[in-house]
């Protein structure tokens, strides 16, 4: 059986957009450990329209899962066009969905036989991700704190949207719930020379509310 987890998103400050695409207050996650798989509502104006990642492909559902739209091999989209400038709600699902789905797989997603990893000094991993797997960026860098192996920080460029977007995604809080330690408290912002994260903008602000760890598969997890 596959596990699962499922948190409640994690408060995104209201007012942000991404290519002019609202961040909701508050969002529901469920996600597959193993393989990119990701459910995340609310998607769009509507809050029943559920965003679905499975694999590179994106659709979006109703309540009841009935598919109201699907795009295959979503990351061919973003190269040009007014995605450049502005996003739907397929575009947002699964920005949302693969980088939430990297997040919270963590660490399980390191270990993957497919990712190479380079000890670059004590402490700091670089992750050279293969084209299968929906991501920020091939090469991304992680830094983990020399005393109790917890992720602290975690560099990218956010391709996706732009090829400056490079970002650093500081890790400010942990949390245990039935002896899983998770990463509670999380905030993304530009990155300098150095890889050291500005204080500002603030980019997005997470906080996880709730955490679970599940034996079900996601799609059969109520939502």
């Amino acid at each position: 059986m596959c596990k699962v987890y499922r948190g409640y998103d994690k408060r995104i400050r209201p007012g942000v957009y991404i290519k002019r695409q609202a961040f909701f207050p508050a969002w529901k996650i469920v996600g597959d450990i193993h393989r990119p798989f990701c459910k995340l509502s609310p998607i769009g104006r509507d809050p029943g329209i559920i965003g679905v990642l499975d694999g590179d492909d994106v659709r979006l559902e109703n309540e009841h899962g009935v598919v109201i739209s699907e795009r295959k091999n979503a990351w061919d989209y973003f190269t040009c066009g007014r995605r450049l400038f502005c996003w739907d709600d397929m575009d947002m699902s699964y920005f949302a969905n693969y980088a939430f789905w990297n997040y919270f797989t963590l660490p399980a997603l390191l270990m993957r036989d497919d990712i190479a990893l380079k000890e670059l000094e004590p402490g700091r991993l670089e992750a050279r991700f293969p084209e299968k797997i929906p991501t920020h960026c091939r090469v991304q860098q992680f830094r983990f704190d020399r005393q109790t192996g917890l992720l602290i920080q975690h560099n990218y460029t956010a391709e996706i949207i732009s090829r400056f977007a490079n970002a650093a995604h500081e890790i400010l809080g942990h949390a245990e719930k039935n002896g899983v330690v998770y990463t509670s408290r999380r905030r993304v912002t530009p990155r300098g020379p150095r890889g050291n994260p500005f204080k500002r903008p603030v980019l997005i602000h997470i906080e996880v509310h709730d955490f679970r760890l599940l034996n079900n598969k996601p799609w059969s997890v109520p939502y």
